[in-house]
């Protein structure tokens, strides 16, 4: 039961049900409101740790993932929220290697993962995203800015990156 995944299907039947509000595509809104009500109460009630202060990756778990900080950005809690805040800041202090965002702690018994993924740089932008969103204005311009000088000579950027050897990864 991964967080990310579950509030994704929500999301999913948020954009359906304006589909058929907004456009006139037909469907079945109001089954759809119930079942997307229905995931959001189920993840905040199972996919958020009171332990950690935090959105975690799964259902029971003490761990996060960088893939929750799009739950402000898909419009599934305000970011200054008090639980968004503090699975930012959670993710912050367990997901950070030298200044950019890992996408999760591997484990091989549950994601079949070996270790040492780089750090992931769209996680990073999130982040920057989610700050800017807490009015944390000068953190986020800070992780902007150092992610735009990871750029090459033709401004672009991979998906990971290897702070140690400052090298691109993926």
């Amino acid at each position: 039961q991964y967080t990310h995944s579950k509030v994704m299907a929500g999301v999913a039947m948020d954009r359906a049900i304006k589909a058929v509000e907004m456009f006139g595509a037909e469907g079945h809104a109001a089954k759809w409101r119930r079942l997307r009500d229905e995931i959001h109460a189920q993840v905040c009630a199972e996919g958020f740790n009171s332990d950690v202060n935090s959105f975690v990756q799964y259902y029971g778990s003490r761990e996060t993932d960088a893939s929750l900080l799009m739950l402000p950005l898909v419009g599934f809690l305000p970011a200054p929220d008090p639980r968004i805040v503090g699975t930012v800041d959670y993710i912050q202090r367990t997901l950070m290697q030298d200044g950019f965002v890992q996408r999760y702690i591997t484990h091989p018994d549950i994601d079949g993962l070996p270790p040492g993924e780089g750090a992931f740089l769209l996680c990073t932008f999130w982040l920057a995203d989610n700050l800017s969103l807490q009015q944390r204005h000068s953190e986020a311009r800070d992780i902007f800015e150092r992610l735009l000088h990871l750029r090459n000579d033709v401004g672009l950027l991979s998906e990971q990156y290897d702070p140690g050897t400052r090298r691109f990864l993926g």
